[in-house]
């Protein structure tokens, strides 16, 4: 179960950095999706997306003594994935301003959503187990071998994900949309 930690742990920085380049850098600096009418309701779906994963990240991930936060967790998940397919369904739409989502940005979320699931498949497994009774949650996972690594980058990406989701939140309000747009302007890039 050791490299179930490990290969947890590898999967949420790998989804975190790619992420933060899909939903800072290209959906609001370079794209600026917040700005079109069309992709409004895209918008609202990153953030709502932008919302669940702090919380997906302590109740799932991080607190370890309580089944009902590990319950919240996974109803969190569920929630993430309906959203996710909203997403998906309404983007095509969503991008007509520039002529249609990129190929190249199409296999990016590919890759940041592969990621992102396989690590909470991975993580379930760690979590979860099959008896002749039915499956039970396992209450802690601390006895494990890297369980501290794991620990670690958890407690670490909490802070950078609920700053995205503020950034989110924020850019669904036209004075501080306005604000950020000004100080965006401001910034020059290749």
């Amino acid at each position: 179960m050791e490299i179930a930690i490990i290969i947890t742990t590898v999967l949420l920085i790998l989804f975190s950095i790619l992420a933060v380049y899909d939903g800072f850098y290209l959906h609001i600096f370079k794209y600026k999706l917040h700005n079109h009418p069309e992709s409004k309701t895209e918008h609202l779906m990153h953030t709502l997306r932008a919302v669940f994963f702090p919380f997906i990240l302590y109740f799932l991930f991080l607190k370890q003594d309580c089944e009902v936060s590990f319950i919240i967790g996974l109803i969190l998940v569920i929630l993430d994935l309906l959203v996710l397919a909203v997403d998906a369904y309404i983007e095509k739409d969503s991008r007509e301003f520039m002529g249609g989502l990129p190929h190249w940005e199409y296999i990016l979320h590919l890759f940041v959503n592969g990621f992102h699931f396989a690590s909470i498949a991975v993580f379930l497994s760690l979590k979860l187990k099959y008896v002749n009774n039915g499956i039970i949650i396992i209450p802690r996972i601390t006895e494990y071998q890297n369980y501290e690594l794991f620990h670690t980058v958890v407690i670490n990406l909490i802070p950078g994900a609920v700053i995205i989701a503020l950034l989110h939140i924020l850019l669904n309000i036209s004075e501080c949309r306005n604000l950020w747009n000004c100080i965006r302007n401001k910034v020059k890039y290749c």
